[in-house]
């Protein structure tokens, strides 16, 4: 790594015509750049430069070695460059993971969105309710509801939703205790629901499941088949779009608040890109 130094400064002494105008350039003393070009000499048992106070030649060894020694100068230029340009624009990949029930709704309108400001954007979406290891699945951010034991992960407060018991019009005004539930495979087979309405009175609703499944997009689809009723967030529950629609089974009270974490690994600065969706999404949910 030294020698690498000492060639580099050799290569700024011959761009500069002289070692004081090198030891200004690189911001360093006169003694340490000529200490440096001494070392080089030294180690390669050659004079590169001939100096007397008033200029300074290269002999014919120095010509061939300056050769060289200038592509390290000019590459470790292109790659700080290069750095400070990604920084400046979102590019290249940037791989997300998150729950079923955010990504269709939550993420892909922000990714959409990045992509057509950010064409040099490629991102990758990893669609698991699981919390997956960062290491193992090179994760670059992931998007969590609920906060992360893991101590390793930088994590920051984004937003939040609620969940809406919900289920068809069919099933509005019966009791929400004598219907199926479909349920999520992270409520298990016996969830308890606390249920607050305005006045602050609460009562507690624990469903039973009667249909479990691993996959938000299938609970939706059962509980929009009438096969039983279930939670989803509000933000899935208000994009509607299609002719059946869902109905709120609890108008007068509500579900708890469910906090959203947005966690990546870098122990610096993210890399652009991570800072950018995060801002978007944390925009997304305050609205």
């Amino acid at each position: 790594m030294n020698r690498l130094r000492q060639m580099s400064i050799f290569a700024h002494i011959v761009e500069q015509g002289s070692v004081s105008a090198a030891a200004d350039k690189l911001d360093l003393s006169k003694s340490v750049v000529s200490q440096h070009l001494k070392a080089l000499e030294q180690q390669l048992g050659a004079t590169l430069l001939k100096r007397t106070t008033r200029r300074q030649s290269l002999t014919e060894l120095g010509e061939q070695f300056y050769a060289s020694c200038k592509n390290i100068n000019l590459v470790a230029e292109q790659a700080w460059q290069s750095a400070i340009n990604q920084q400046s624009e979102p590019s290249g990949r940037i791989r997300i993971t998150a729950p079923h029930a955010l990504m269709d709704t939550l993420i892909t309108p922000v990714i959409a969105e990045l992509i057509q400001r950010y064409p040099k954007l490629r991102p990758e979406l990893i669609n698991d309710d699981q919390h997956l290891d960062f290491m193992a699945h090179d994760i670059d951010l992931a998007i969590r509801v609920g906060n992360s034991p893991d101590s390793n992960l930088k994590q920051k407060r984004i937003g939040h939703f609620r969940d809406i018991l919900c289920g068809t019009a069919e099933m509005k005004g019966k009791p929400i205790e004598a219907l199926p539930y479909i349920a999520n495979a992270w409520q298990g087979k016996q969830y308890p629901h606390l249920l607050t309405n305005q006045k602050g009175e609460s009562r507690t609703f624990t469903s039973y499941a009667t249909c479990m499944t691993n996959s938000f997009h299938s609970a939706l689809a059962l509980i929009k088949s009438g096969a039983g009723i279930g939670i989803i967030p509000d933000f899935c529950f208000a994009a509607q779009t299609d002719t059946q629609h869902l109905v709120n089974l609890t108008p007068n009270f509500h579900l708890p608040s469910n906090t959203v974490y947005a966690l990546t690994s870098f122990t610096q600065a993210a890399p652009i890109a991570v800072s950018y969706c995060i801002e978007m999404l944390e925009k997304r949910l305050t609205q």
